[in-house]
């Protein structure tokens, strides 16, 4: 029997909206969201391959009322809006369904689910078998014998489908499906706004349909008294029947929709494939371009022996010299763990791989080479003629520089180039940047070659030998194609000089930073944790006493109960699991009882040991008993850098019970810590950016900014401004910078919202500059669709384009902050690689230890400090010529703490 698949195209989308959403949505570079459509696509394509239907169409709700609102004003009342991220990729996918030719049903008045009822009927009358793919169980009253409905279930990208039959309607709900539509007339619908009888459920609903079978024969039951119906559910089913007749109505699904359209005219088609194929490049589809073999000669149909050979590299190899001969070796490394804990890296080479552009060979090494790299390889390496190519090269040289190979001219890294490409991406590994930017899916390949094909395709492996790692040969040659690639796009958004000239070189720094690292004295910390550890029992004993009773303070549950049920304090908000005691919640309780400031003072101590005493330890290098942070480029959308195992950049400086942790790193025996810090880098940033001529001439007649904002904020004489006033318009000065709103000034300052939004009125009304470059960096943005700093970094911004308010002033802030705070990112960057070069050609015995923020740390020879210390400060202040200079206070002293 032939099938004819009927789809609900609301529905669908829909879930698969919710179902690939994760943590950052799909998107295109510029900004356009994919993850319904991919979804979409991908369910569309499962049930495709499943049930081969001979006719199929998809039916679309339009905006326009139905027959239903006519009849109910209140049908669909309360249901939410189409987030603007699904709607906006709804015509997407009906352009991408035109393509493929398949038959877009829509009608005025009438709703997808009543074409979906009347094509089935169509269906079944032309005695076809006919499947509704629906994620909406209204459809279940449309099930016979030769209708069942599936409903798919998205979760990860990953999709499930579950068929309803005649016989599992009977199962699930022991009804026939028609006998659904009385259920939803008794216990109405709350997704629709169906009203039902007020105060009958499912289970009632489903008993007396059992019992009665209709609507109409229970009333006509209950007039002729032969009901057996008793109190309050009597009376309720009395009152409310033109209720339940009206829901009955509203719930039913029209199969008889007056639609211009035969059996016959939804024959499956074949795909106009130029267009699909142009549309899937431009949302970046590959697996479903490669899937469905759209472009001509597509390298799914190849094996990696069509694209290069692989063969192991031999010792006496000409490959070095080909390499000495083109200056250029493209490279690519796999680390695994160590065990070894006195690495620094905690890494070691596991796979090493060449590309030979000459032959369209990878040549690999054996695992006997992996620990001990042959002698050729280290004079390429430390070779600075010879161009490096290669991904996350950081990483390759802290591992080879503990091989004993102080790596040179590492020129590109297809990382890097990607993250400046489109710093708010994610998605930066060679596969994904390989289906971006080469259409190659390294998942095909591998797949399509197979464990066997893939034994016999190395090619001089002698039997019972280990065999050449086509996954690293094709990276290494992906590295190779990247290259190219993404050099052309740097050009085009002239970002090609950041790359080259900054992002590149410091590499090198960031490594030698992370390879040097900083000495931590593990008796003192220690020390310090003891004390935290004494200050979290006093506190303990403050609370416990002030509670009444003894508890786990670090349970909420335990805690909510004795905060909201026994002291009976005002509940802010409770969740399934019980009572909220987050942060915010208890800021607002903090005046209500005296135990709230010390819980939360509590948590902050008990964080500080956890995290910063018991958490930093384990970081503590075996052998060089210093802790090596791996510093990273590609993290933050703004370009500042970031540090993780541990994040320096996270110590409290704030708070004073968390300032002695500074205190534990030191510099060596005979070496001075050097401290440079930027004086307000930010705000003279902003003030050259916006050319506001108050800010400029403050900052140039060396005036205290913050009292100058204070004094034209507060309308007070700038020798009147208080402590109190200045640490006022200090927020707004900073929180200016990152685009605050009245509610986070009030809250952050202590004063109404009122008061807060007069403040910014009042700044922004004496800073008519800065006024200015607020109203019109968001507009620039939104019509360029990024923004950039004085260095060409770009970020992209698609959230201006959003309908959603929240989403839009996000977009607003970073349109606003990220060419502050990213022009500060650069000239720390270039700071830190002119200081890193005047240090070396001095051939001063120091080195870049930390980098936080707006802070430079170097550790320095005690008799070499007063010449380190001008090469800091000279470095630092000559990165660029602002219209107002840069200022740099540099201190020293005997551990961290002391030079801060």
């Amino acid at each position: 029997m032939s099938r004819l698949l009927v789809i609900d195209g609301n529905s669908i989308i829909n879930r698969a909206f919710y179902g690939i959403m994760g943590n950052k949505m799909l998107m295109t570079a510029d900004g356009t969201y994919t993850n319904a459509v991919y979804g979409f696509l991908a369910i569309l394509f499962k049930i495709l391959d499943d049930l081969d239907p001979e006719y199929m169409a998809i039916a679309f709700d339009l905006k326009a009322p139905t027959q239903r609102h006519k009849l109910y004003e209140g049908y669909k009342a309360t249901r939410k809006g189409m987030p603007d991220e699904l709607a906006s990729q709804i015509p997407i996918l009906k352009n991408i369904l035109k393509a493929m030719n398949i038959t877009i049903i829509e009608k005025e008045g009438y709703e997808a689910d009543d074409i979906l009822g009347t094509l089935s009927k169509k269906g079944e009358e032309s005695n076809l078998q006919v499947t509704i793919l629906s994620g909406d169980r209204d459809t279940f009253q449309l099930i016979t014998p030769n209708i069942s409905v599936r409903i798919p279930r998205t979760k990860g990208g990953k999709t499930e489908t579950e068929d309803y039959t005649v016989e599992k309607i009977n199962e699930v709900y022991n009804l026939q499906p028609k006998d659904l539509i009385e259920v939803k007339g008794l216990m109405g619908d709350t997704s629709d706004n169906i009203p039902g009888i007020p105060g009958v459920g499912e289970k009632t609903a489903l008993s007396l349909v059992k019992k009665y079978g209709t609507i109409e024969n229970l009333y006509e039951t209950i007039e002729k008294g032969e009901d057996d119906l008793k109190g309050a559910l009597r009376k309720k089913v009395v009152d409310n029947k033109e209720l339940a007749f009206l829901s009955k109505q509203l719930g039913t699904i029209n199969k008889e929709v007056p639609l211009e359209i035969e059996i016959e005219d939804i024959t499956r088609k074949e795909w106009n494939k130029d267009e699909v194929l142009e549309l899937f490049k431009e949302l970046r589809f590959q697996r479903f371009i490669e899937r469905f073999n759209l472009e001509e000669g597509n390298n799914q149909s190849k094996n990696l022996e069509d694209i290069f050979q692989m063969q192991w590299l031999e010792e006496k190899s000409n490959l070095w010299e080909e390499i000495k001969e083109q200056k250029k070796m493209y490279y690519n490394i796999s680390l695994e763990k160590d065990t070894n804990f006195d690495t620094i890296s905690k890494k070691k080479v596991c796979k090493f791989s060449i590309y030979s552009k000459e032959k369209n060979t990878v040549y690999e090494l054996k695992k006997q080479h992996m620990q001990q790299l042959p002698k050729e390889l280290k004079a390429i390496f430390e070779d600075t003629s010879i161009e490096k190519i290669s991904y996350a090269q950081k990483e390759d040289y802290v591992v080879l520089k503990e091989m004993g190979i102080e790596a040179k001219n590492m020129a590109f890294d297809v990382k890097i180039a990607a993250y400046l490409l489109n710093s708010t991406s994610n998605q930066y590994s060679i596969e994904e940047l390989a289906i971006h930017y080469l259409n190659l899916n390294f998942d095909a390949y591998l797949k399509q070659i197979g464990k066997e094909e893939q034994n016999q395709m190395s090619l001089f492996a002698e039997q019972n030998e280990e065999t050449i790692s086509e996954e690293n040969a094709l990276k290494v040659y992906c590295i190779y194609k990247l290259k190219e690639k993404l050099t052309q796009e740097l050009e085009e958004i002239e970002a090609w000089n950041l790359f080259k000239n900054i992002e590149m070189p410091l590499v090198e720094v960031l490594a030698q930073m992370q390879y040097t690292g900083i000495y931590l004295d593990k008796e003192e910390l220690m020390k310090y944790g003891k004390e935290l550890q004494q200050e979290m029992h006093n506190l303990e004993q403050e609370i416990y006493e002030l509670c009444g009773e003894t508890f786990n303070i670090n349970s909420p549950k335990q805690l909510g109960e004795v905060l909201f049920e026994k002291i009976g304090l005002p509940v802010y908000k409770k969740k399934k699991t019980g009572y909220s005691t987050d942060v915010d919640t208890l800021e607002k309780l903090k005046n209500h009882h005296p135990s709230i400031e010390k819980i939360l003072e509590y948590r902050q101590v008990s964080k500080l040991n956890s995290t910063f005493v018991e958490g930093m330890i384990p970081y503590i290098n075996e052998r060089t008993k210093r802790v090596h942070s791996n510093f990273h480029q590609t993290v933050t959308t703004t370009g500042r850098i970031s540090s993780t195992e541990p994040n320096m950049q996270n110590i409290p400086t704030r708070m004073e019970i968390g300032k002695p942790l500074r205190k534990v790193f030191k510099p060596k025996d005979g070496y001075i810590f050097l401290d440079a810090d930027y004086s307000q880098i930010e705000l003279r940033i902003f003030a050259h950016i916006s050319q506001d001529e108050e800010m400029i001439k403050a900052f140039n007649q060396g005036e205290d900014i913050h009292a100058q904002a204070a004094s034209k904020v507060f309308n007070v004489p700038l020798e009147e401004v208080s402590s109190s006033l200045r640490s006022k318009a200090k927020a707004v000065n900073f929180g200016i910078v990152y685009g605050i709103s009245d509610y986070g000034l009030a809250e952050q300052i202590g004063v109404s919202k009122k008061e807060a939004k007069q403040y910014i009125e009042q700044y922004l009304e004496k800073y008519s500059g800065i006024k200015k470059y607020m109203e019109e960096i968001p507009e620039l943005a939104k019509e360029k669709g990024y923004v950039e700093t004085l260095f060409k970094r770009r970020r992209y911004i698609p959230e201006l384009s959003s309908n959603n308010y929240m989403v839009r002033q996000f977009g607003v802030r970073a349109a606003m902050n990220t060419p502050i705070q990213g022009t500060a990112a650069d000239i720390m960057k270039i700071a830190m690689l002119n200081v890193y070069k005047e240090l070396r050609e001095k051939k001063l015995d120091a080195n870049l230890v930390l980098q936080v923020h707006d802070e430079l740390l170097i550790e320095v020879k005690i008799e070499e400090k007063e010449e380190a210390s001008a090469i800091l400060k000279k470095c630092m202040e000559n990165v660029i010529k602002l219209s107002i200079p840069l200022e740099v206070e540099v201190k020293a002293g005997y551990s961290w703490q002391e030079a801060k």
